[in-house]
């Protein structure tokens, strides 16, 4: 009873916070060139070039995100030595983001993060500047050129892959229908450039990282560029019908640092399940391949969209070698499905499923592969459009690990709610 009235009065303080900050800013907050951080940027991938602000000076807009979960999972293996787990609520997380109008097609976007489960102090996420147009040169300045072109500079989420735009970013969970990221979650945050073109339903990227996650001077050898491409196509079609495909590559050379599928420091939804001792392990949940020395990672995703029925999906491929200087690389795949359906009033109503599993070898010394496959079903409600509550139900099982493995036999399942709040 105690948790459920705690629950309520988190919710409800949630609520208050929410409106007030939002009425407290005002409502003329939409800028050039960027993602709606509301129900509204729901199924938004890379910035559209259609722009219908006027550019009348500098505008700043602060915006956050807040995000609770209650957790209700049980956990097993074959040699049941695992901390047992009770039900209780987990850390409350918080963003904070400025995006600033610095010039008509320049806009400046940074995301802190407040709270997270892996920091117990703020910190930086990313900060990076954004040009659609080059009148800061000259008026009109290369205009036909850049009403196709988009530049992004900074210390920056790489644009890998589709699933990132789907993804929960600590205290940002809104866009996301379910609740958790992927298995391998393919997601860093490096120093870089990318330039798009974008014209008529064709997506280009091209670009390049200095493959660190943390920035320092020294053991200047570690330093090794990571290039990053995309390539598909995004279509509107007839009776309310969308299409996109595209394809990601992130590759390395040899001897680089790796922070691919460890770029996300803020920690996974699924707090202490499959751990052996109460220190928390932050990534529980999620699996790295454990690639030390290069990597190459291609990802495919198809995304349709009919009226309310949504469909994405994920084929990936990952390779790297297991040590500094290995001579041979192993593979990681994986598969993921989600179909959404939304409906009622302005489709504020929403449930799905979602399937996700990975295979490959732990080390190249290993004869076979193992496998970790995870099953969620879930639904939502937007309250309004900064809104939104989901309840899932996830069931998650890791298979063919040998038997001294802690997650020889390994599973757990459980329903969990959540709150997103976006504005």
């Amino acid at each position: 009873m105690k948790s459920i009235i705690f629950f309520v009065s988190v919710f409800i303080t949630s609520l208050m916070f929410s409106f007030t900050s939002y009425a407290q800013i005002g409502n003329d907050r939409d800028l050039q060139y960027y993602r709606f951080p509301d129900k509204r940027g729901l199924n938004t991938f890379e910035t559209s070039k259609f722009n219908t602000i006027k550019f009348d000076g500098l505008k700043v807009m602060v915006g956050g995100a807040a995000s609770l979960q209650f957790q209700r999972l049980n956990h097993s293996n074959d040699a049941n030595s695992l901390i047992d787990l009770g039900k209780n609520f987990n850390l409350a997380t918080y963003n904070l983001t400025f995006n600033a109008q610095l010039a008509n097609g320049v806009r400046m976007h940074l995301t802190s993060y407040l709270t997270s489960r892996h920091h117990t102090e703020s910190w930086i996420k990313s900060g990076y500047l954004q040009i659609d147009k080059l009148d800061f040169i000259k008026k009109g300045f290369l205009k036909k050129l850049m009403k196709s072109v988009t530049i992004k500079i900074g210390h920056m989420e790489t644009n890998y892959g589709d699933a990132h735009f789907r993804r929960s970013d600590n205290a940002s969970t809104l866009y996301n229908p379910f609740i958790g990221n992927l298995i391998m979650d393919g997601f860093t945050t490096e120093i870089g450039a990318e330039v798009y073109y974008k014209k008529n339903g064709i997506i280009a990227m091209a670009g390049f990282t200095n493959g660190k996650l943390n920035q320092d001077v020294k053991s200047p050898g570690k330093n090794s560029l990571s290039f990053v491409g995309k390539l598909g196509v995004d279509m509107e079609l007839k009776n309310d019908m969308r299409v996109r495909l595209t394809g990601s590559i992130y590759t390395t050379s040899k001897n680089a640092s790796i922070h691919l599928y460890g770029g996300d420091r803020a920690g996974s939804r699924f707090y202490s399940v499959m751990q052996t001792t109460t220190s928390d392990v932050f990534t529980s949940g999620r699996w790295k391949p454990g690639f030390k020395d290069n990597i190459t990672s291609i990802m495919i995703n198809p995304f349709v969209k009919i009226k309310g029925l949504e469909i994405f999906g994920v084929y990936e491929t990952t390779k790297g070698g297991d040590f500094k200087g290995a001579a041979e690389d192993r593979t990681w795949k994986q598969i993921s499905g989600d179909v959404v359906y939304r409906f009622g009033e302005d489709e504020n109503l929403y449930f799905g499923i979602s399937y996700n599993r990975v295979s490959g070898k732990l080390a190249n010394s290993d004869p076979n592969d193992v496998s970790i496959n995870r099953i969620q079903f879930g639904a939502g409600w937007f309250l309004t459009n900064n809104i939104l509550a989901k309840v899932m139900y996830i069931n998650q099982n890791y298979n063919d690990f040998a038997p001294t493995s802690v997650y020889s036999g390994g599973n757990f399942d459980g329903f969990m709610i959540e709150t997103a709040i976006k504005f």
